[in-house]
């Protein structure tokens, strides 16, 4: 399995296996899931960084799984929304095209971005999952609390990681055990 994230996958800001990569890793390990997790997060990634890498992990790893957690310093920066989701798709039909089964985790961008942009940057998780008929976890950061943030209010505390994967290992574990 591939994890190609930002710094929410990266563990940014914590102590090196508190993020939930590194909990992922164990808890396959307590359910006796036979895989191995690559982490090719990097902090400050972007869609248009991660379709360009993709190719490179593609050859070195030969995943069955590939996790793209990926947008979210795209919408911070305000990047045009419609790039941002050709990246995406284009990152999609790669790891398809090299037998890989996909994940989107989504994000969602703060409201001082405006209505607009916020809501079209949510839809285009829901949209390229349903034209690529590929799961998505809509939100990565759903159920982590205000108070679960460290001092930047981007980036969760080692705390909140635990949630992120209970948020995630449902549709983890169902592709790796679907045939």
């Amino acid at each position: 399995m591939l994890v190609l994230g930002d710094s929410l996958s990266a563990e940014y800001g914590l102590a090196r296996g508190a993020g939930w990569v590194a909990l992922l890793e164990h808890k396959l390990q307590a359910e006796k899931v036979d895989a191995t997790v690559v982490n090719a997060s990097i902090s400050g990634e972007t869609t248009s960084g991660g379709k360009s890498r993709l190719p490179a992990l593609l050859a070195q790893y030969h995943p069955a799984l590939v996790v793209i957690e990926l947008g979210a310093n795209d919408g911070l920066r305000g990047l045009p929304v419609n790039a941002a989701a050709a990246n995406l798709q284009a990152m999609v039909e790669l790891a398809k095209a090299n037998k890989a089964k996909v994940l989107l985790v989504g994000m969602r961008m703060p409201p001082n971005y405006g209505r607009a942009y916020t809501e079209r940057f949510h839809d285009m998780y829901a949209t390229l999952s349903s034209e690529e008929k590929t799961p998505l976890v809509p939100f990565m950061l759903e159920g982590v609390a205000d108070t679960l943030f460290q001092a930047d209010r981007l980036h969760p505390l080692a705390a909140g990681h635990p949630i992120i994967l209970a948020t995630i290992w449902p549709q983890i574990h169902a592709l790796l055990t679907s045939r």
